[in-house]
This record gives structure tokens, C-alpha cells and sequence, in this order.
């Protein structure tokens, strides 16, 4: 699923894409999924989700998106189904880009989000902020943070990528990582670690290891808790698995002999 951002430019979408799965018996191919990039958008939607419901707090009802392309909407529309979301507030580059999903997703989800002109009145007050942009530069102080903030940073799948203050990892009191090999490498981790504000052996927990209850997530209401998700391949494989699963059992598709 690439990402070429200045597609929107010439009325393209920024991402794209298919999947092939293959036999992990014969190694041959099963299916080809030609979904244009939604089960990869929808999957790292539902990872976030997953996110929320083991690290926000229970009674969170105001998001703060930072961006406004399709992955700010399905993050929106995810997190609505784990918590009571009352409010949401939406901030982009192109304030009326923002302008435009917000009024959208208000119409969609039933409830208040609205464009925001700064990240910074964007956060404020806001129970779980949801970051979903290609920055190389921060978006997200440190200094922004508040007591019982939850962060899920979605954007830095690459060593350039950089949406939140290297401090900020340091300054949370938990900070989750998807896959700590990988976010070590080119995640939040990655870029606080190179300036120096946390060690690069230091030691966190993995998303999967607080689900299983073998590390504890959040404590209580006034922990600010980060997830940086970079993105696992083994999500793809899940959701291309159940996609062929259902579209199967619904005889849809078409059928090729080779």
C-alpha cells in the first residue's frame, strides 16, 4: 500500500494498492485482493482502536485529530466504536480541507467535530489525540500534554516521518510500542532515542503483551499513555485472511486457472 501524497494534487488518492495472499502450505497464490489500499487503511484504523480501548481512559469522549485524509476518518470512526465519543475536534495543513471531513464525519457519526485552526487548541483538553499525517517535523509538544491524555501516533512508518516531540516519549508516563524492534527503527521511539531523550536500550512494553495481560497498561485516569503504531505485517496478513475467508463463503469474485 504506497503513499504518494501529491497524488491529491491531480485528484488522486494519496495511497493505494492490493493484496496477494499466498498459501503458507504450497507458497501459491490464493487470492488477489484488488481493494485499493482499504483493508491496509482499515486495519491500521482498527489498530489504533485497539490502541484506545487498552490505553484511554474508560470515560474519554473528546478526540483531537491531527490530519485530515481517509485514515483521520476511519481513525475517528474506530475510536468511536471503544469509546463514548461526544466530541471531535480536527486540525490539518489545509484548514479547509479540515473544514470539509469534519463537517462530514459530524453528519456520519452523530456528534460534534469541528476544523480547528491550531494543534495546539486542538489538543487542549481532549482525551485521546490521534496523530495521522506524513510530518518529518513534530506536530505534537510535549508541553501540550495534559494528566490522563492518551496519544496513538499513527504516521511515522518511516525513518523521515516524525509527528510528535522526541520529549514527549519521556515525559508520558507509559509508552507503548507496536513493535519495539521497528518503532527503535523508524517510529517516535526512533526519533527519541536520536535526540537523546531516552536511552536506546531502554525497555517498554508491546501493544500485544498489555492485550495478553502480561504487562499492565494504563494505571489510572491522570497517566498519559502514548502508542506509536508503525505498522505490523501480520495485521495485512489477518485481514487479507479474513477478506478471502468471507468473500468465499460468499462465492463473490472471480475464479483463474492457470
Amino acid at each position: 500500500s504506497p503513499g504518494f501524497f501529491d497524488n491529491p494534487k491531480i485528484g488522486l488518492p494519496s495511497t493505494n494498492g492490493m493484496m496477494v495472499l499466498l498459501s503458507s502450505k504450497t507458497g501459491l497464490v490464493q487470492a488477489l485482493l484488488l481493494d485499493n489500499g482499504y483493508l491496509t487503511d482499515v486495519r491500521t484504523a482498527a489498530a489504533g482502536a485497539v490502541a484506545a480501548k487498552y490505553l484511554a481512559r474508560k470515560d474519554a469522549f473528546v478526540a483531537a485529530i491531527l490530519g485530515a485524509g481517509m485514515q483521520a476518518k476511519l481513525q475517528l470512526q474506530a475510536l468511536a466504536l471503544v469509546r463514548p465519543i461526544r466530541e471531535a475536534r480536527i486540525w490539518a495543513r489545509d484548514t479547509s480541507k479540515a473544514e470539509t471531513v469534519a463537517q462530514e464525519l459530524s453528519k456520519q457519526l452523530g456528534f460534534s467535530v469541528k476544523a480547528y485552526a491550531e494543534p495546539k487548541r486542538t489538543v487542549a483538553g481532549s482525551h485521546v489525540i490521534v496523530t495521522t499525517t506524513p510530518a518529518q517535523q513534530p506536530l505534537l509538544s510535549a508541553e501540550w500534554l495534559e494528566p490522563g491524555q492518551h496519544v496513538t501516533a499513527m504516521g511515522s512508518d518511516a525513518e523521515h516521518k516524525n509527528e510528535i516531540d522526541p520529549a514527549a516519549i519521556s515525559r508520558a508516563d507509559l509508552y507503548v510500542a507496536d513493535s519495539l524492534s521497528q518503532t527503535r527503527r523508524l517510529g517516535e521511539l526512533h526519533h527519541a532515542i536520536a535526540a537523546g531523550a531516552v536511552a536506546c536500550d531502554a525497555s517498554f512494553p508491546e501493544l500485544g503483551e498489555i492485550i495478553a495481560g502480561s504487562k499492565t497498561g494504563r494505571a489510572s485516569n491522570t497517566q498519559i499513555t502514548i502508542a506509536d503504531l508503525t505498522g505490523t505485517g501480520i495485521q495485512d496478513t489477518a485481514i487479507a485472511t479474513l477478506a478471502f475467508a468471507r468473500a468465499e463463503a460468499a462465492r463473490a469474485g472471480t475464479e483463474f486457472e492457470s
